[in-house]
């Protein structure tokens, strides 16, 4: 079984991180939630309350087949000032592993830290302008090698059904679940 860690920081966007959890676990992807903090309870961008699975210091040491980096104006700040966070991601990224921004965590995480390496990616916004070591690209999504960026909250499914696609490594079972919710998606 494949399986991802979403990265949850304070001031998350919970609507990246959830939609993406559930059509990933819709296709039997094994998804793990990690506090980035030091308990496992995590305050998101609207003030809601979510109780990650687990704290990232107790998973650092496991390696995933993905990591998913919700945005979130604070969310996304937060993840690309963490040590632990950046080294869990570069760890993954040398290791081959999917490593997949949405909305603002292409540009605050990798980009802000040198993670972007020269690879095309998407962000939210105009954040694109402040990165100096990726290649912007204008589209929903932007595959380059293992990177995998979604624009934002609105392209969140079109982000989550790829990525499941992706690991899943079978279009047709994500198209049934893309149907199945009626989501037109276009791989």
């Amino acid at each position: 079984m494949k399986t991802v860690a979403v990265l949850l920081a304070p001031g998350f966007e919970e609507a990246e991180a959830i939609v993406t959890v559930d059509i990933l676990r819709r296709l039997d992807i094994g998804v793990e939630t990690l506090s980035c903090s030091e308990n496992r309870s995590v305050l998101s961008y609207h003030q809601i309350p979510v109780e990650a699975d687990a704290v990232l210091s107790d998973r650092f040491d496991k390696t995933y087949d993905a990591v998913v980096l919700p945005g979130g104006p604070e969310g996304s700040l937060f993840l690309g000032r963490s040590e632990a966070v950046l080294a869990f991601v570069t760890r993954h990224d040398e290791a081959g592993k999917w490593i997949c921004p949405i909305c603002s965590a292409a540009a605050r995480v990798l980009g802000a830290n040198g993670l972007l390496k020269g690879r095309r990616y998407v962000c939210s916004g105009d954040l694109w302008q402040q990165v100096t070591d990726g290649t912007y690209v204008e589209a929903d999504v932007v595959e380059d090698g293992h990177l995998l960026s979604g624009k934002g909250l609105g392209r969140v499914f079109d982000f989550a059904f790829t990525l499941a696609a992706r690991l899943a490594e079978d279009d047709a079972s994500a198209r049934f679940q893309a149907e199945h919710i009626y989501y037109p998606w276009p791989s």
